[in-house]
C-alpha cells in the first residue's frame, strides 16, 4: 500500500504538522497575487487541497475554487469547513494524475509540497501534465516544493518531541533521490502507532524540465513566501508557470 494511503486520512497526521497555519496560508497567497495579479474572479484548481486550508482562503478572496485530493476524509471535512461559512468551493476526491478537466481554470496551485509522492518519475510528470491540461492557454501555475539543497544540507536525522500528550519520534534519511521519513506516534495511555512519508528530491532544474516537457513555461522562482529570491539555501522552493 503506498504510504500516502491513511496518513493524510489521520488525526495524527493533523498533529505533526500543527503548526501549518492560516497565517502561512494568507502569506503564499500574498505572494501569487503580487508576482501574478490574477485575474479577481478567475476559476482556480487547488491540487492536493488536503482539508482545504488554501481552498478556504482563495474562496474567501473572491476566486471560484475547486479543491482536489485523494484522502475521502480530507474532502469530507473540508466540505464541512466550506459549508460553515457559507464558501462555493467544490471539493472532489481525485488522484491528482487524472485530469479534471480541459482548459477551465486560469490558475493552478499544488502547495506544501504535494508532489513528488510517486515512485516512477513517470506517474509524478502524469500529475504535472494532469494540472497543466486543466489551465486555460496563458494560465499560471504556482508549485511550492521542498529544496532539495536545503534538505540534504540541514537534515536532521532524528528527534522527538510531545504534543498534547502525545510523544512524537520522527527519523529522517535520504536514499535513491528521496527523502524518507518514519513516524511514531506514542500516547500516554496507548499503543505506538508508525506513519511514513517519502517525496522525491526533485531540484529546481528538475521540475523546470518537466515542465517544459509538458508544456508549461517556467517565468518566477521564490525562495520563500516572503518573495525573497530562490537559491540552494532557501527554505521552500516556489516556482510559477504559464501554458504555452
Amino acid at each position: 500500500m503506498p504510504w500516502y494511503d491513511g496518513w493524510f486520512d489521520s488525526d495524527a497526521y493533523t498533529l505533526v504538522y500543527a503548526h501549518r497555519d492560516t497565517e502561512e496560508a494568507e502569506q503564499a497567497l500574498d505572494l501569487v497575487e503580487a508576482t501574478l495579479q490574477p485575474d479577481p474572479e478567475a476559476r482556480v484548481l487547488d491540487v492536493g487541497c488536503g482539508r482545504g486550508r488554501h481552498s478556504l482562503q482563495l474562496a474567501r478572496r473572491g476566486y471560484r475554487v475547486t479543491g482536489i485530493d485523494l484522502s475521502e476524509p480530507s474532502i469530507r471535512e473540508a466540505r464541512q469547513a466550506a459549508a460553515a461559512e457559507d464558501l462555493p468551493v467544490i471539493f472532489d476526491v481525485r488522484d491528482m494524475r487524472d485530469p479534471t478537466c480541459e482548459a477551465c481554470f486560469e490558475g493552478v496551485v499544488n502547495l506544501f509540497t504535494t508532489f513528488g509522492y510517486f515512485d516512477d518519475d513517470a506517474e509524478n510528470q502524469k500529475a504535472l501534465r494532469a494540472m497543466r491540461t486543466a489551465l486555460v492557454p496563458g494560465g499560471w501555475l504556482v508549485q511550492d516544493f521542498l529544496n532539495a539543497p536545503q534538505v540534504r544540507a540541514t537534515l536532521v536525522p532524528e528527534d522527538e518531541q510531545t504534543r498534547d500528550g502525545v510523544h512524537i519520534h520522527q527519523k529522517r534519511w535520504i536514499e535513491d533521490g528521496r527523502i524518507h521519513k518514519r513516524i511514531t506516534l506514542t500516547p500516554a495511555d496507548g499503543e505506538p502507532e508508525t506513519y511514513r512519508e517519502s517525496v522525491r528530491l526533485f531540484t529546481r532544474a528538475d521540475l523546470e524540465a518537466m515542465y517544459e516537457a509538458v508544456g508549461l513555461h517556467p517565468t518566477h522562482a521564490f525562495g520563500h513566501y516572503d518573495g525573497r529570491p530562490h537559491t540552494d539555501d532557501s527554505p521552500r522552493l516556489i516556482l510559477m508557470a504559464e501554458r504555452a
